[in-house]
């Protein structure tokens, strides 16, 4: 999850003082405006090139093109989120010098990122269930199963390495480090209140919402897309990615183990806590780069 809090160096300083940056007490990349639906039409014309090789491929080996299996449902389920990543690094490169930082990959200090994380829980939770409550169904995510989570125990370990970690890891890369860290530049204000980063939370959670049509039920896409809200809050206040990875995989595991495997709580916490530490493992060199460049 988060990592304990850094300041940048004088060598950093002089570096970033060469770039069309924002203000220091700010951390918004200078990407244009255009590149964020770039983004989105490139990463879906990529996402749906490689799922139809995957599907080819497992097809060649004898799987049904319409129920290829789990091995391929897993696979193809991680190229498509990775090929929205490739987009956005190669869209973002192609404007110049890539780093970490602009994508969120800064570190914070442990408390900052608990307390944002326990707050965001309890809005998130605290609005599911009044919505629950008002909109009763027993229609499941869908995902899971198509994943084999129940008929092996290697689909259940892959289905949860892809849910868990794999998929908070690229989605929260792409979405709220990508799309809102660029439509946070929208130029809308009001007196002195800048309303970009607002209307940015609030298309990047549509699009979130939107982004989970084949794999969640219609009556979840609303819950999903307040989700996707209060991640870009997160992401906006604390200016670190870190808080939304854990709070994104907490909640995959919570939805994966309680909804679909009814597992224990102490199960549950120990998938949140393996999770976690996958996530730190492949992101946290990356809030290091800015110390060693130094």
């Amino acid at each position: 999850m988060a990592v304990p809090s850094s300041s940048p160096s004088p060598a950093d300083a002089g570096e970033d003082a060469a770039l069309p940056a924002p203000p220091p007490d700010d951390d918004r990349p200078a990407w244009p405006l255009w590149i964020a639906p770039a983004g989105l039409v490139l990463g879906f014309v990529l996402a749906t090139f490689g799922t139809i090789v995957v599907d080819a491929i497992a097809h060649a080996r004898g799987a049904s093109l319409s129920s290829p299996g789990p091995a391929a449902n897993i696979i193809s389920d991680i190229v498509f989120d990775l090929c929205f990543v490739a987009a956005a690094l190669w869209l973002t490169r192609w404007q110049g010098r890539v780093r970490a930082a602009d994508f969120g990959y800064r570190r914070i200090r442990w408390v900052t990122g608990i307390v944002a994380v326990v707050l965001g829980a309890i809005g998130y939770y605290g609005v599911t269930a009044i919505y629950a409550a008002l909109i009763k169904t027993n229609q499941t995510d869908k995902l899971p199963s198509d994943l084999g989570v129940t008929h092996s125990t290697a689909a259940l370990i892959a289905a949860s390495v892809f849910v868990c970690a794999i998929a908070p890891m690229a989605e929260e890369f792409f979405f709220r480090g990508f799309l809102f860290g660029t439509l946070r530049n929208i130029p809308l204000r009001i007196g002195s209140v800048d309303l970009g980063p607002w209307v940015a939370a609030v298309l990047v959670a549509l699009l979130f919402g939107l982004a989970h049509l084949g794999s969640a039920p219609a009556v979840y896409l609303i819950p999903l897309a307040f989700l996707g809200f209060v991640l870009c809050l997160i992401r906006w206040r604390t200016r670190s990615l870190y808080p939304c990875m854990a709070l994104h995989s907490a909640n995959n595991a919570l939805a994966l183990g309680v909804n679909q495997l009814s597992w224990s709580v102490l199960a549950i916490g120990g998938l949140m806590v393996a999770s976690w530490l996958v996530i730190a493992v492949v992101t946290g060199p990356l809030s290091a780069q800015r110390s060693r460049a130094a």
